[in-house]
């Protein structure tokens, strides 16, 4: 289950917000779900109700046996290592060692802007960052002199319950380069479903390196979906169309700096793309596979289609309750999933 909110004061309070994400946390533990997972962003309607996923997944861990507790993901450029060391371990203590940790590089500019940090270290502050967690999470007495940070012998507390560090996950979108990398250090790679084509290939760039670099096992792929399950398909896309669509149109407002001059070269292309995602709408997801929106047999075979497309994935992470979708709709969609599509899914 993800969560991304696309939501502020003007659809309703945080509290009542988060109130119902836990409730939907203790139901899908209750279901048989594989994890929660939520973002990392600020400001704005996209994402700005979650400034801090390590919070939410505290309150999650509280409401939940089973469930895993994903960040997805956490941003090193605007997180000093110590902190985001120390609470990381702090979140795979509360949970009896459930915490996941996906990073990812960030890319709105009005986020760099607000705090601070220049678009053009964004690869290295990424690469600095995610490796100092690292070393701080699996040894003791780390000490880093490095380009953003430095500072002398230092051990974090808590240390982590998950040895010799929770799992980690890689947030990438299109450069083969961050599938490789993601390889290579032998973490799982969350990716959006594209085009299963372009998909495939970085998948097999990513499972290449896992395998060159000799890791046990072929990687760990999540995938990351709308979704929203009726008994009637036609139904389901009637009712899903606007919500996905008004969510698509939050994220071209909340990147919107992209298309009117924001430029870095640690973002090549980024203009072009975040002004073709300005032209994407709810048929086009659903077209390529990324909508799951349908009844179960539908959305059982778009999953089958997808995965065998893209060469396979290992986890699906489905944001169900998003823009104005009614809570008892996705309450719904969630209990029929659950009985009527993942069953179908265990053996693959």
């Amino acid at each position: 289950m993800a969560f991304f909110p696309d939501v502020d004061e003007r659809d309703g309070p945080a509290a009542d917000y988060f109130a119902q994400c836990l409730d939907f946390v203790e139901l899908g533990d209750h279901l048989g779900f594989h994890h929660v997972r939520i973002v990392e962003h600020y400001f704005r309607r996209y994402g700005g109700y979650s400034p801090n996923p390590i919070v939410f997944l505290a309150a999650a861990a509280q409401r939940s046996r089973q469930l895993r507790l994903v960040t997805g993901a956490v941003l090193p450029a605007f997180n000093h290592p110590l902190k985001l060391a120390g609470e990381i371990g702090m979140l795979d203590a509360i949970s009896g060692g459930r915490a996941e940790i996906g990073f990812a590089r960030a890319f709105l500019p009005h986020e760099f802007q607000r705090f601070g940090v220049d678009m053009n270290e964004s690869r290295a502050r990424f690469v600095e960052g995610t490796q100092v967690v690292r070393d701080l999470l699996a040894e003791e007495e780390v000490t880093h002199e490095g380009r953003f940070h430095s500072f002398p012998a230092t051990t974090s507390l808590p240390r982590p319950t998950q040895r010799p560090h929770p799992p980690f996950w890689i947030a990438a979108l299109s450069t083969e380069e961050s599938f490789r990398r993601a390889g290579q250090l032998g973490y799982g790679i969350m990716a959006q479903p594209v085009v299963p084509e372009s998909l495939r290939n970085n998948l097999e760039v990513y499972r290449r390196a896992w395998k060159e670099a000799g890791h046990p096992g072929s990687g760990r792929v999540m995938l990351a979906f709308h979704m929203l399950c009726m008994p009637d398909g036609e139904e389901a896309r009637s009712l899903g169309r606007e919500p996905i669509n008004r969510y698509l149109r939050l994220l071209a407002e909340g990147a919107s700096e992209w298309t009117t001059g924001a430029r870095s070269a640690d973002y090549v292309g980024y203009e072009k793309m975040i002004e073709k995602l300005r032209q994407d709408n709810f048929d086009r997801l659903y077209e390529r596979g990324s909508a799951l929106v349908g009844s179960p047999d539908e959305i059982t075979n778009m999953l089958l289609e997808y995965h065998a497309a893209c060469g396979g994935f290992e986890v699906a992470s489905v944001q169900f309750y998003f823009s104005n979708i009614a809570p008892e709709l996705a309450r719904s969609s969630l209990e029929l999933f659950a009985a009527q599509v993942m069953p179908r899914l265990k053996n693959l």
